[in-house]
């Protein structure tokens, strides 16, 4: 039964269209902040969706993420699967292999990239101007430059990006009869970095891999050699996916937004802020993958979560709380308290923040610049719609200046 006596509800609800906000998260988010719902596999859970409990949810130490990993957790895919070596583990033994890499994803560190990352860009805007319009925007821009940084950054040769696009695909699907394509690409890519390693060790390189490798083998106790190519394999797919889809998302609500998008080509210094506000209200996925197990009976709302149960506590939801943002719907470029949690909150908080705020200040930047008279150049029924992936987003967004 849920908190209010009814029946649970199915989880992940009705999927929405477009980057529209789940509309039941709303109601939940009024009538009922903790209910019960019923997942595909592991049994029920709870989900709050107000921006408070997520965050003590995302935070507090008595919810375990590494517990999500259980063959018996509830969960939304037919075998439990991980988001990663990171988000596999609880602190303390969370606290080492972050540490890690930490270095190279801070403010300082991804503003090194920043030169590179505006030079990737325009290039590829100049490749866009020189085919002539329409253009895909996806596949012209928005995938390739994050894609060109992360690989920049851990030294993956610009030859191998296009397989490493397909592994990518295939490690974010959440679409029935996709574990098989999960474990062979898992075993693909684990492969390609286990013989990137080895160069790394007969070819040593200043990216990131090669920093890793040469602490490793120097025996500075950082990393294990799985480890190692564990976050790697993490930081390729993070490291692009997300952004890549938060390019052609924030294009695609800009341009359905003109006066935003007149402002920002106006006011170029609004670029900062207005990253977060875009952050803040277009929903990246359905959230459905911020869950937890408690290890100890805790009190949310009323109701007492026993050891053992899981509880979703999706960010998507708790970014359009209006007890935490004014008038939360509306895109606000000049909104004066925006503490998001776009990239998750607590331990656990998306180390690749900092390198994602500078691509995409970098991207919009130099796309708003570069082409102010930007439009669509496909009608709104035959934009093809990601689905089956942790991310939503376009999959071609055609458009023309």
């Amino acid at each position: 039964m849920s908190a209010d006596g009814s029946s649970p509800r199915s989880f992940p609800f009705t999927p929405v269209e477009r980057l529209e906000e789940e509309a039941l998260f709303a109601a939940l988010r009024e009538r009922e902040p903790i209910c019960r719902v019923r997942l595909p596999y592991g049994g029920p859970a709870w989900l709050v969706t107000r921006y408070d409990d997520v965050r003590t949810v995302l935070s507090d130490p008595r919810f375990s993420r590494a517990a999500t990993a259980r063959p018996d957790a509830p969960r939304l895919q037919p075998a439990p699967a991980s988001e990663g070596l990171l988000m596999s583990l609880d602190p303390p033994e969370h606290t080492r292999p972050r540490r890690a890499v930490a270095r190279a994803f801070t403010v300082r560190g991804a503003e090194a990239l920043r030169p590179a990352t505006e030079a990737i860009a325009a290039s590829l805007l100049d490749g866009m101007a020189s085919a002539g319009a329409p253009a895909d925007l996806v596949r012209c821009f928005a995938l390739p430059l994050p894609v060109r940084v992360i690989c920049t950054l851990l030294g993956v040769p610009e030859a191998d990006q296009p397989q490493l696009l397909r592994w990518s695909d295939a490690l974010l699907t959440t679409a029935d009869g996709g574990e098989r394509a999960v474990a062979a690409a898992t075993g693909e890519l684990t492969e390609y970095l286990l013989a990137l390693v080895e160069r790394r060790r007969s070819e040593p390189s200043d990216d990131l891999l090669g920093e890793l490798v040469r602490g490793h083998d120097a025996g500075d106790g950082r990393l294990r050699e799985d480890e190692m190519v564990a976050l790697a394999r993490d930081l390729l797919v993070a490291g692009h996916e997300t952004t890549a889809a938060q390019i052609a998302d924030f294009t695609y609500v800009l341009l359905h937004h003109p006066g935003h998008w007149d402002e920002l080509c106006a006011r170029p210094e609004l670029m900062a802020p207005a990253v977060e506000e875009l952050l803040r209200y277009v929903p990246l996925g359905s959230g459905a993958f911020r869950s937890r197990i408690a290890t100890e009976e805790v009190e949310l709302c009323g109701v007492r979560v026993r050891p053992g149960e899981a509880v979703f506590a999706p960010t998507v939801s708790a970014n359009r709380d209006p007890r935490a943002f004014e008038a939360p719907a509306r895109l606000d470029f000049g909104r004066r308290r925006n503490a998001h949690l776009a990239f998750g909150f607590g331990p656990h908080h998306c180390l690749g923040a900092q390198l994602a705020r500078m691509e995409l200040r970098v991207a919009m930047s130099a796309l708003l610049a570069r082409f102010p008279g930007l439009r669509l150049a496909a009608d709104e029924a035959d934009i093809e719609w990601r689905t089956g992936l942790q991310v939503r987003g376009p999959r071609r967004l055609p458009v023309r200046w």
